[in-house]
């Protein structure tokens, strides 16, 4: 037998080990409940809002779903319903196995063109990943969107539209929440900004894509306003940005205060010390920032994209400009009323998006999905 034969011999060997291996698994489980297996590698990069919303959803499904769904992550077994958070080579390959005996489902988190916006890739690697990344989308038996702009999106890519479900993110007011007045102001002092100043926040990478050059020139023309920015680069050189934005970091402008990576955990401080949630993005799914600055009751400024239109409603301001947006925060400082009504509109939009609202629609498509397999 030769080497290659007996390679070959060995992969398929090991291959069916690994199959009936999962399918004793399967067997063995207990049948009471609705198998769910997530499968993501999120975390393993901080400050991305996709990490976010994989625990978010997982903890949401698990703490409210339990008497009806068996959640697992990233366990090697035929679930009913394998639930892919994230698009690695490792799980295209192995999704004929885990899925089948149920379906898969994928969560859209990107596209072709959020990436073109984010990150620098060489012409024929950029090509081969956008490729691969709605050949994986297209494998997938199901697919959640975050936004329903995105199922026109997928379609124009050529995925069936009836696959796609829309389901907006969660964040838990446990984490998320407004804090007194007064820890408000402690919070400043441990962030090295003035308790008497106008904060502008905004949360995310840094990147071109998140609009950080506007937010620089607001915060340039501006110097009676404090302008701090929680986030980093994820992914390091080839961020759209990375040189120009680096060298803004050596030698910020006094009133911009650039926090770095802040740990989840901290980020409710983030959003409470500040006076307005201001994300100038100019492409975006559905922000987890924005859920999370309405917890704590923030008043939104963005800027006005069409994407928003069917998720946000009028939960937020919008302008399209750096002079548009000034007038806003302007307005937003001097005006109570103004002011006010921001942070009713914030309200309104965590209210929208409770936990009731979207643990109904989690239940109703697992239980969609399940049905449809094939006993």
């Amino acid at each position: 037998m030769s080497k290659k034969t007996t390679l070959a011999a060995l992969a398929l060997l090991a291959a069916g080990g690994c199959f009936a291996y999962m399918y004793a698994s399967n067997k063995l489980r207990k049948r009471d409940r609705i198998t769910v297996n997530m499968k993501s590698q999120a975390t393993s990069v901080p400050g991305q809002g996709v990490g976010s919303a994989y625990l978010e959803q997982v903890k949401l499904v698990k703490e409210n779903l339990a008497d009806k769904f068996e959640v697992t992550e990233n366990a090697h077994i035929m679930a009913d319903i394998t639930h892919y958070h994230t698009i690695n080579l490792g799980y295209f390959l192995g999704r004929p196995v885990s899925s089948l005996l149920g379906k898969s489902v994928g969560y859209v988190h990107m596209l072709p063109e959020t990436v073109e916006t984010s990150l620098k890739l060489p012409g024929p690697a950029k090509k081969i990943f956008y490729d691969y990344m709605i050949k994986f989308y297209d494998s997938m038996d199901y697919l959640v969107t975050v936004n329903p702009y995105f199922i026109g999106r997928l379609e124009h890519y050529g995925v069936d539209r009836s696959k796609v479900t829309y389901i907006p993110n969660y964040v838990s007011s446990d984490k998320f929440h407004p804090l007194p007045a007064e820890e408000k102001l402690r919070l400043r002092d441990k962030y090295g900004i003035p308790r008497d100043k106008f904060v502008v926040i905004c949360a995310g990478q840094l990147q071109v894509r998140k609009g950080f050059f506007d937010f620089l020139e607001i915060a340039k023309q501006r110097p009676d306003m404090v302008f701090a920015w929680a986030g980093d680069f994820s992914f390091g050189a080839i961020t759209d940005g990375f040189k120009e934005i680096s060298k803004v970091k050596e030698n910020p402008p006094e009133n911009l205060k650039l926090l770095g990576m802040i740990p989840r955990d901290d980020m409710n401080e983030i959003y409470n010390l500040g006076d307005v949630m201001f994300l100038p993005s100019f492409e975006e799914l559905f922000p987890m920032t924005i859920l999370e600055a309405m917890c704590a009751n923030v008043p939104i400024l963005l800027r006005d994209l069409e994407i928003y239109n069917d998720i946000l409603f009028d939960f937020y301001y919008r302008e399209t400009s750096v002079e548009g947006f000034i007038s806003e925060l302007v307005k937003l400082r001097d005006d109570p009323d103004y002011y006010a009504a921001g942070v009713e509109a914030s309200r309104r939009g965590n209210a929208f998006y409770s936990k009731e609202h979207v643990v109904k629609m989690w239940d109703d498509f697992y239980t969609k999905v399940y049905r449809s397999i094939k006993k």
